[in-house]
C-alpha cells in the first residue's frame, strides 16, 4: 500500500495544474528571490505571479525546508 503525501507536498498536483508550472520551477523562482523571509516571499507570489495563500506557503515552506536541510 502507498503512503498518501503529507504535509506542503500534497498541494503539488494542484499547484501544478492551477498555475500550469512544475514545482521545481517555482522552487527555482523562490530560490532566485532576493527575499529570505517566509510571509515576505508568499506574499511575493500572491502578489507577482497571483498563486492563492495556502499554494504559495505550501511552496515557500517546503523550499525553506530543503534549503536549511543542506
Amino acid at each position: 500500500m502507498t503512503q498518501a503525501t503529507k504535509g506542503p507536498a500534497s498541494y503539488f498536483p494542484s499547484i501544478e495544474k492551477k498555475y500550469g508550472r512544475p514545482v521545481p520551477e517555482w522552487k527555482d523562482l523562490i530560490r532566485s528571490s532576493p527575499l529570505t523571509k517566509h510571509m515576505e516571499l508568499v506574499d511575493w507570489l500572491k502578489t507577482e505571479h497571483g498563486l492563492g495563500h495556502g499554494h504559495a506557503n505550501a511552496l515557500v515552506a517546503h523550499t525553506l525546508a530543503e534549503t536549511r536541510a543542506t
